[in-house]
């Protein structure tokens, strides 16, 4: 059995509800990384009806950084944390959101990350995370999966920093092109799930939904890994 591992930038919420629920159940998640989660006015409510709607539960506390993880039934959260991430002056504050699963017989710490417009703060960022990470999986003997927008080509150096530290799950096995944004006609691929060396991944790709929900539900699409971890 395969454990399935999502991100999605929900673009704060600003297009099509209907169309993000949608889009989000047919990713078929097990765990799904999120961006732009609701930050402000009712956000836990805000963050919950989503999830609710599409079958998951929010599984991350905190509203840092707009980042959350979200779970189906298949996955039992063990433990969940957040982290912000260092600040750097006049940028937005960035945050990693943590949860420990298991899932089809397998222990994954999954992390959702959003890195920043800015250079240095991406690779400052996208090093602090996987810190973090490796320490979240050391204390609970996890495989690590870190999932988000990387703001960034696959050639840039937070993007080879991850891939370096972790498998590029859509660089190992590809499932259709690739590209994520943007939605409406996307020619770049800068969100990404990348994953333990441990973890046999089988595919990873985009979401099998209606290009109008695809298109109306945010300005990103989303990315879906299929892993084996364990025997």
């Amino acid at each position: 059995m395969t454990v399935r591992v999502g991100t999605y930038n929900l673009h704060g919420l600003r297009d099509s509800v209907p169309a993000l629920t949608r889009v989000i159940a047919a990713a078929r998640a097990d765990v799904l990384c999120v961006q732009e989660a609701p930050r402000f006015g009712r956000w836990r409510a805000r963050r919950a009806a989503l999830a609710a709607a599409a079958g998951l539960t929010v599984a991350t506390p905190g509203r840092a950084g707009g980042v959350a993880v979200l779970v189906g039934r298949r996955a039992r959260v063990l433990h969940a944390e957040s982290h912000a991430l260092r600040g750097f002056l006049g940028l937005e504050r960035r945050a990693l959101a943590v949860a420990v699963v298991q899932a089809e017989g397998a222990r994954l710490a999954v992390g959702s990350l959003h890195l920043d417009l800015h250079e240095a703060a991406r690779m400052h960022h996208a090093a602090e995370a996987v810190a973090l990470m490796e320490d979240v999986a050391a204390r609970h003997g996890a495989a690590i999966v870190l999932a988000g927008d990387v703001n960034e080509h696959p050639h840039r150096p937070a993007w080879r920093y991850l891939a370096g530290r972790l498998a590029d799950c859509y660089a190992v096995a590809p499932k259709g092109d690739g590209l994520t944004f943007p939605a409406a006609q996307p020619s770049a691929r800068i969100d990404g799930v990348f994953a333990a060396r441990e973890a046999r991944v089988v595919s990873c790709g985009g979401v099998d939904a209606a290009i109008a929900d695809l298109t109306g539900a945010s300005d990103h699409l989303p990315v879906v890994a299929e892993l084996r971890v364990g025997h």
